[in-house]
């Protein structure tokens, strides 16, 4: 097979483009630190609250800069309901679900996560200003969805 000189020249340009674009996009999401969501753990969803850390699901205090919240997505609501954390400190947030698939979103912060039931999903975030955070979900879990939400205090 014969390639015109004008072929060779814009295949040439059309490969050079999109490595170019692949290294662009991969050194920007490495550099501004994105990274695949949690959830390689996985839990038996029938056996949830018998599971640490969701056996008491809640705040606790890892070390002085660190705090873990653990939370149990179900039908129509989180546990526990109301969460209170600290401004400026690490906040590692541990969810899953014991019925259907459900999302943990905190509106106006980068935290998103898919809670499939059976898998463990953590997200770590800093809460710079003291507020009300509303946790809402993104996936549709019935006919109560629009009812699914949190609030988290920070203090």
């Amino acid at each position: 097979m014969h390639l015109h000189k004008y072929e060779k020249i814009w295949l040439s340009f059309g490969i050079l483009s999109l490595a170019v674009f692949l290294v662009i996009i991969g050194v920007s999401a490495f550099s501004h630190n994105h990274m695949p969501a949690g959830g390689m753990m996985t839990i038996d969803p029938d056996k949830v609250e018998h599971t640490p850390p969701f056996d008491h699901p809640g705040l606790v205090k890892i070390d002085d800069e660190t705090y873990q919240v653990s939370l149990i997505a179900m039908t129509f609501g989180y546990e526990p309901a109301k969460i209170k954390v600290p401004a400026g400190k690490k906040i590692i947030f541990k969810v899953t679900s014991k019925d259907v698939t459900h999302s943990f979103t905190i509106v106006n912060t980068k935290v998103n996560m898919m809670v499939v039931p059976g898998q463990i999903n953590t997200k770590t975030y800093v809460f710079q200003h003291p507020g009300k955070y509303l946790v809402i979900c993104n996936e549709y879990c019935g006919s109560g969805h629009h009812f699914m939400q949190t609030e988290i205090e920070v203090y």
